[in-house]
């Protein structure tokens, strides 16, 4: 079996791949000061809950992470409890895909392994739109270069930063409310929430879409994926696919690639 691990700022996904198969997955928040053998703790919990061992079912490691310390700590650990090396997205790794933008390694890595997988998946040109700590618009070509795109402030961090800097405004639950119109205070930050990221999400991938037609590469695929994606898709007009998963199917082709 293959360990894919997508550490991003806020939350890192695990998936157990069988072949080309998703068996598998895990969500756990991103703990800098956890050591290596806190997160072999960590996977080997998660793999014992579906009867699979930790030391006898893994053949194969590869991981993306925007957090460096535990980049470290995940090639610690897979060192020490698998015996071999994982794979690492980062630069010198072998995705099948040129990165064209003005300085290629600025491009986070979670944004490099979304764009393979749209592309392997739906094929291009595409957008992914990735619903994270920030909101990222991933942009590549049909024939497989990452050429930019756009960072936004994420769902979740606009959503604490309202509640933390208005006195009187609670927490609330991100989730359509009943009506556009909020008939409380919890449903009024629903509603801005919810259809504000809904338009901020169409807006800026209409602009997008403007600029690949101008450049010549056509109209885009629109994929979109993240764990806060589910809240906002359905008031999007410009997707067109939702993959919760895709980060992760990324992974698994940057293996197959890296390992033949």
């Amino acid at each position: 079996m293959l360990l894919a691990v997508d550490v991003g700022n806020s939350t890192t996904v695990i998936g157990v791949f069988e072949g080309d198969d998703l068996v598998e997955h895990w969500r756990v928040s991103t703990e800098a000061a956890r050591t290596a053998d806190e997160w072999a703790l960590i996977f080997q919990g998660f793999m014992a809950f579906q009867n699979l061992s930790f030391s006898k079912n893994v053949h194969g490691v590869v991981l993306s992470s925007v957090v460096p310390i535990v980049t470290e700590r995940l090639v610690e650990m897979t060192r020490k409890y698998f015996h071999f090396p994982p794979v690492v997205v980062r630069p010198g790794t072998k995705t099948g895909f040129s990165i064209n933008i003005d300085n290629p390694r600025e491009v986070g890595a979670d944004r490099l392994v979304n764009a393979i997988a749209a592309h392997h998946k739906f094929g291009g040109p595409g957008v992914v739109v990735d619903f994270g700590t920030s909101t990222n618009f991933d942009v590549y070509t049909a024939k497989g270069a990452f050429i930019g795109g756009a960072i936004a402030p994420g769902v979740m961090m606009s959503m604490e930063a309202l509640s933390a800097r208005g006195a009187q405004l609670p927490k609330f639950e991100l989730r359509a409310p009943r009506s556009a119109v909020g008939r409380n205070t919890i449903e009024a930050m629903q509603s801005g929430a919810v259809f504000g990221f809904a338009g901020q999400v169409d807006r800026i991938v209409e602009r997008i879409v403007e600029s690949l037609v101008t450049e010549g590469h056509g109209n885009p695929n629109v994929v979109a994926t993240g764990g806060l994606a589910d809240a906002i898709v359905e008031e999007c007009s410009t997707i067109a696919h939702h993959e919760p998963w895709l980060t992760l199917d990324g992974l698994r082709i940057i293996w197959d690639r890296n390992t033949g």
